[in-house]
């Protein structure tokens, strides 16, 4: 009898009773009882009043957030905020700001949803698609042409020079009116509603939830919007607790902002082709997101989790040597290390942040060291081998080049011999280039994270499942790992016995092509489905996406569902340590030992032509004997 009278009190509260319920939830479970008390004593500072609600209001929030009015972004932050804020009842989207709503966004944007949700989505993307999408017919269908029209000049490219396959295409999933594709983005994103609801032991005030499938089909978020929001979240993404967004203040002038600005380009470029598409579709965005840009959003949980912390309270009091309390200034956490110890040829702080969006950013910021430099420490195999084969945990590679002019018949490689013997020693076959547009750029960056240290290649390749190949410019694109082999990274320097020395990923080791790579040419490299090379001179490199093959150690692109190939002159290359003072420590000691070993050799006066006389003697230096070689003395 309770039961049924507790479900029919229910079945008649309203959605703001609903919300109150849930918030009220939300707030116990998720904060602490310190930092609720902050949250309340933050809002109650910042809120307007009218009558008996209060709320908060845009330029309130931008001005506490610190968000930089250069990136005009303050109201593309406030249409999510106010979407989210209208959970779980997001058709009444869009809501003020009250105490309520202000608890369901921080929860949601900080991710403390987790903790009492379990069975509901695996994370906020659906969610976070609505409160930045506009849904608009009208703009739909005033692009539609234009995209038709794009699209046909391209797919006629990729169909002359690609051989198609059962996927859909990059441009394709770009066309409004893909209803199918976003019904299931909104589906999923309901299990978060659902898993809210549930909690609540109510779940039939969603049932009655009605969304038309017109508003589903014209969703899409506009370019320019999410470009402004990429800014914002390459700015906000090394924020640590209580950092504020306004240290980072010198990345917003001049070259830096001219930066930051071409890096989310890089990154839009992996969702859209500015030029034929007006915005993003849920199914471009659900696909691209998980695999190429899993942690982009992360930045929201620092700088959200402000509102935790109020300003009136000061918890860095101290005593000084008379006894008597002091304070530190309000939000004083020191001064903290800088987020990059020496910036690159390549890699700078957009760049580092470009990279949290999918290495996690506790491996990156204030971990990076640069062991190597083509600029500073010469391009060759031997002093790269130098710098960076004693660093005993993971690193990143960055290569950066300038495209070539593409061949054809009779082309010749613009009188460079170099060049031209680089071109020969790949196969002939040629892709079209990946830039899906951006033909303004003819600069490319790629990477390669390599969790595990550097070693000669022999008969097998090295790195382990956690290697991750990537694009950066100009288009952002991530290659993880597949199980169909484990060529994932090879080391080989030049040789008589080796035809095809360099740095290679994705390829089988030189003098043993993989049948699986098809045909191998005598003289001509074997590429793998998905891979980079860098020859051994390092002044060309090719990557190759053979996305119609079966793969290889790379899993094709998510974001560019073609056949392509990008050949460069190397300008800049590269290697970065992942890891502290410690590491650091290890292979300085690593250093040492090998200058000692080389000082006792160059020492040893051998070639008296009696061989067991010279093993005798390094056996006496200690150089040979036990565990150690010497090196071969026939």
């Amino acid at each position: 009898m309770g039961q049924a009278h507790s479900g029919e009190r229910e079945a008649h509260m309203s959605h703001e009773a609903l919300t109150q319920l849930l918030a009220r939830k939300f707030a116990q479970k998720c904060f602490t009882p310190l930092e609720l008390y902050e949250l309340k004593d933050v809002f109650r500072s910042l809120a307007d009043q009218e009558q008996q609600l209060r709320y908060l209001k845009e330029d309130t929030v931008a001005k506490f957030l610190e968000i930089p009015d250069v990136l005009g972004v303050s109201s593309v932050l406030f249409q999510m905020m106010s979407y989210i804020g209208a959970f779980p009842f997001l058709s009444d989207a869009p809501a003020v700001l009250g105490w309520e709503q202000m608890v369901m966004v921080i929860t949601i944007m900080t991710e403390r949803y987790k903790r009492i949700l379990a069975q509901g989505a695996a994370d906020r993307r659906k969610l976070l698609f609505n409160s930045l999408a506009v849904h608009d017919r009208k703009v739909s269908h005033l692009h539609a042409g234009e995209d038709a029209e794009g699209r046909l000049g391209t797919e006629k490219m990729m169909d002359s020079r690609a051989t198609p396959v059962p996927q859909a295409s990059a441009s394709a999933v770009d066309e409004p009116g893909d209803e199918q594709a976003d019904s299931e983005g909104i589906e999923q994103e309901d299990g978060l509603v659902l898993a809210a609801l549930s909690s609540l032991d109510f779940v039939e005030a969603f049932k009655n939830e009605k969304r038309t499938q017109t508003e589903q089909g014209s969703a899409m978020i506009p370019a320019d919007n999410f470009r402004k929001l990429v800014m914002l979240l390459l700015l906000s993404a090394p924020l640590g607790p209580q950092e504020r967004l306004s240290l980072h203040a010198a990345r917003l002038v001049g070259e830096e902002l001219e930066s930051l600005r071409s890096t989310a380009e890089c990154i839009l470029a992996a969702f859209l082709n500015v030029e034929t598409s007006p915005g993003i579709k849920s199914s471009r965005f659900n696909s691209v997101l998980p695999v190429s840009l899993p942690f982009l959003f992360n930045g929201f949980n620092s700088l959200f989790e402000h509102f935790l912390f109020s300003k009136q309270s000061d918890f860095t009091q101290h005593k000084d040597e008379s006894g008597a309390a002091s304070r530190q200034p309000v939000g004083a956490i020191g001064i903290p290390q800088p987020l990059l110890q020496e910036q690159g040829s390549i890699l700078n702080l957009n760049v580092l942040s470009q990279l949290s969006f999918f290495i996690p950013g506790e491996t990156l910021f204030r971990r990076l060291r640069l062991l190597y430099s083509g600029d500073d420490d010469g391009f060759s195999m031997g002093s790269f081998e130098t710098k960076v084969f004693n660093w005993r945990a993971p690193t990143i590679l960055l290569v950066r080049g300038s495209r070539l002019e593409e061949d054809g018949p009779g082309f010749r490689a613009s009188g460079n011999s170099a060049e031209a013997n680089f071109t020969a020693s790949l196969p002939p076959r040629r892709f079209p280039t990946g830039s899906g547009g951006r033909t303004d750029s003819d600069t490319l960056t790629f990477g390669v994270y390599l969790p595990e240290p550097w070693r000669h290649t022999h008969r097998e390749a090295f790195g382990g499942e956690e290697t991750v190949l990537f694009q950066l410019e100009p288009i952002h694109d991530v290659f993880h790992t597949s199980s169909l082999n484990t060529d994932r990274a090879t080391f080989t320097r030049p040789s008589g016995a080796t035809e095809h020395p360099g740095v290679t990923f994705g390829c089988p080791p030189p003098g043993q092509p993989s049948s699986s790579y098809g045909h191998h040419k005598s003289g001509v490299k074997s590429l793998g489905p998905v891979s980079l090379v860098l020859d051994s001179s390092f002044e060309f490199g090719c990557f190759t996406h053979d996305y119609s093959s079966r793969g290889g150690a790379f899993r094709g692109s998510v974001a560019r569902n073609f056949d392509f190939q990008e050949r460069f002159a190397i300008q800049s290359l590269e290697v970065w340590g992942c890891g502290g003072d410690e590491e650091a420590r290890i292979q300085a000691e690593r250093w040492a030992w090998e200058a000692r070993e080389a000082e006792a050799r160059r020492k040893i006066n051998l070639g008296t032509g009696d061989i067991e006389a010279d093993r005798a003697l390094l056996e006496m230096a200690g150089l040979i004997g036990g565990n150690r070689s010497g090196g071969s003395m026939a």
